[in-house]
């Protein structure tokens, strides 16, 4: 009995492996070009309508969020003319994550470039202010007695979290739970629109998917926030770099059939850091560092492409054996040609 129980979640296993894998190889031929040019590029601006994201003093994540993709978007339309860009939404709408990854994968994305802006809870504090007598009793009747003890009293209080800068998300399959655990609150802030209805990552069909997902697109999800984190430098921004996790909030990130990559232009609950995202000069810097990281990486990406064709070709040439010249019935044996000494003018 043990036995054939043990058969039958080997074959289940093995059947919903197989499944899960014909599902993606699917999905990823169905949804991504040969080769490697960069013909189509997803913008996708975090949260909107119902969902306003993180809060800050008087703004909110969706409405930066939507100015700076459609920043984006006007940039990229401008210096990539044969390139098609796509906004998952260009109003205050709200698409939830499976949405925004099925509109990428419909229209063949081949970049994947999600913005967002981060927050973090304020600090709570706790100190012993003093203490206070507490009286109570013990017993009943004529043995009933009256005591007290001293008992301490604390003082809360909570002040603005110091926590600023930019990050970019990757998604990393094989992250362990402990790394990740405990990070949301402190890292990254996230929605309960963000997570609702979002696969349990830790099934096996979504760590399956999640694992081809990451043979595939993780390199260069890592180059391209790689590039994009050193061009906020270059605008003076601090840069937390970039960040591999494995949670909820990122899930959007592997269910798109591309390289993906999700940007926290700043925080939202640092005061300096909200007037500056909210700003006209701070929309257009971070925006232009942005537009930068995406050109720098679809040139370098479409040269090594053709870096490679032209090698390829080139040993093709080389190695390509000479005709063989017929033998000549005569059987006298060939003469050496020695080469001329004579030089030329």
């Amino acid at each position: 009995m043990l036995f054939d129980n043990m058969r039958r979640h080997h074959l289940f296993s093995g059947a919903l492996l197989l499944l899960a894998s014909f599902t993606f190889v699917t999905a990823f031929g169905q949804g991504t070009r040969g080769g490697t040019r960069i013909r189509t590029i997803i913008v996708d601006a975090g949260h909107g309508g119902t969902d306003a994201g993180a809060r800050g003093k008087y703004s909110t994540e969706a409405e930066i969020t939507l100015k700076l993709s459609l920043k984006l978007d006007e940039i990229l339309r401008k210096e990539l003319p044969e390139t098609k860009i796509v906004m998952t939404r260009k109003t205050d709408i709200f698409h939830n994550v499976r949405e925004k990854a099925k509109i990428a994968n419909e229209q063949n994305g081949d970049l994947f470039v999600c913005i967002h802006v981060n927050a973090a809870p304020d600090k709570k504090h706790k100190e012993l202010s003093h203490y206070k007598t507490v009286t109570y009793y013990k017993g009943k009747g004529k043995a009933r007695k009256k005591y007290t003890r001293k008992e301490p009293v604390y003082r809360y209080w909570t002040t603005p979290n110091p926590m600023h800068g930019t990050s970019t998300y990757v998604f990393a399959a094989d992250r362990a739970d402990e790394k990740a655990s405990g990070l949301l609150t402190e890292e990254r802030y996230e929605s309960e629109a963000e997570i609702v209805d979002v696969p349990d990552p830790k099934s096996t069909e979504a760590i399956i998917a999640a694992r081809l997902w990451s043979q595939k697109f993780f390199k260069n999800s890592v180059k391209l926030g790689t590039m994009i984190e050193e061009e906020f430098v270059k605008i003076g921004r601090t840069s937390q770099g970039v960040l591999q996790r494995n949670h909820k909030g990122i899930w959007v990130l592997q269910a798109t059939n591309m390289p993906a990559v999700l940007i926290e232009t700043g925080f939202i609950t640092d005061k300096e850091e909200e007037d500056y995202l909210n700003s006209e000069e701070g929309q257009n810097e971070m925006v232009r560092a942005i537009a930068n990281g995406v050109l720098k990486y679809k040139v370098q990406i479409e040269n090594r492409q053709t870096t490679r064709s032209d090698s390829s070709s080139t040993s093709k040439k080389t190695t390509t054996p000479p005709p063989v010249p017929e033998k000549s019935k005569s059987t006298q044996k060939p003469v050496a040609v020695m080469p001329s000494t004579s030089k030329r003018n």
